[in-house]
């Protein structure tokens, strides 16, 4: 049985890929709630390599924006020399933590020797019918002249270990080139997901200004939060404007269909998405509220702009519409 940890470090690249071609948030997020619920009171860092955000799924990306934002993950800073297992150590030999992966950082291993140490290195995997699984681990030894390909791959990209990070060469997957201009490129964000149909969200924005109190049932879980249902409208609730101090998890914080009184505490008109906080937590949105009450303005003027578009569709259809020529009636055989 595993001992108990003060902090660890989770190589989140490496177990957000484990078992995949392509790393996974939702796994991700999945294991570490998993180490938390084993291991309670554990201090978590989880740090992934500057590419990440570029290899998930594309409707992953804005929950990583928010847990990039929030310091949920941490990634290294632009131009850092190495990869992201360099900055995993680097912080796990500062704070004399744990580190959570299956990777064997065979390449550090003559500048970390504290790798072999016991309890300094945690596997995990996720087991069918059973969850994440986590044992304490050895790091693999390199022998000469016998290799994996993992290693040969990973010796390629890090021969010149002063060399920067690289960076991205293309853009993310559906971002475009202009036609017009080739010298220029536009990466074209990909537009996120909405939360909210576009009429009961813009119903919603005029008739509940913010700090407006409202009551709203918990609907779904987040990997930093949860979504909540008031009425047609469904609204995010984050673990920072949960409770003070921030619960670990939102899954032992709140249960499903909960009923909770909470505070609108901002819009992101292009996700149609409605911020609250719980009622008593919202001091903390409302000291960014110069930010917000602008996202307000901007919220309802789309709302007058899309039923003034409207209007004008309704009135141009109307004149361009040929009227009708009414029938005579028939006349009667004598």
């Amino acid at each position: 049985m595993i001992k108990s940890f003060s902090h660890v470090v989770v190589d989140g690249s490496n177990l957000a890929t484990e078992g995949r071609t392509e790393p996974s948030l939702k796994q991700l997020n999945d294991a570490v709630l998993a180490f938390m619920q084993e291991f309670p009171g554990t201090k978590v860092t989880v740090v992934v390599d500057a590419t990440f955000g570029h290899r998930i799924d594309r409707r992953e990306r804005v929950e990583f924006d928010e847990a990039i934002n929030n310091n949920e993950l941490v990634a290294p800073p632009a131009g850092a020399v190495g990869r992201g297992d360099g900055f995993v150590l680097t912080i796990a030999d500062k704070v004399k933590a744990s580190v959570l992966s299956n990777d064997s950082y065979q390449e550090f291993h003559d500048q970390y020797k504290w790798l072999f140490d016991d309890g300094r290195l945690i596997g995990g995997k996720p087991v069918p019918n059973v969850g994440w699984v986590f044992i304490r681990r050895l790091p693999v030894r390199k022998q000469a002249g016998r290799e994996s390909s993992a290693t040969l791959r990973r010796a390629k990209s890090t021969r010149t270990p002063m060399r920067p990070m690289p960076v991205p060469k293309s853009p993310p997957p559906k971002a475009s080139v202009a036609k017009s201009n080739p010298q220029k490129v536009v990466a074209q964000k990909s537009q996120p997901p909405k939360l909210n149909e576009l009429t009961p969200f813009l119903n919603f924005v005029e008739k509940n200004p913010i700090g407006t109190k409202v009551k709203g049932a918990v609907d779904s879980y987040a990997s930093h939060g949860v979504y909540v249902k008031i009425g047609e409208v469904s609204g995010y609730l984050p673990m920072r404007m949960m409770a003070n101090p921030t619960p670990r998890s939102a899954r032992e914080h709140v249960k499903l269909g909960v009923v909770l009184s909470l505070v609108v505490v901002g819009y992101t008109p292009s996700r149609r998405s409605v911020e609250l906080a719980v009622f008593g937590m919202e001091s903390l949105a409302m000291q960014k509220a110069p930010v917000k009450m602008h996202t307000q303005r901007s919220a309802q003027a789309k709302t007058h702009t899309a039923r003034g578009q409207q209007a004008k569709k309704a009135k141009r259809r109307s004149r361009h519409r040929k009227p009708v020529a009414k029938k005579s009636a028939p006349s009667k055989k004598r």
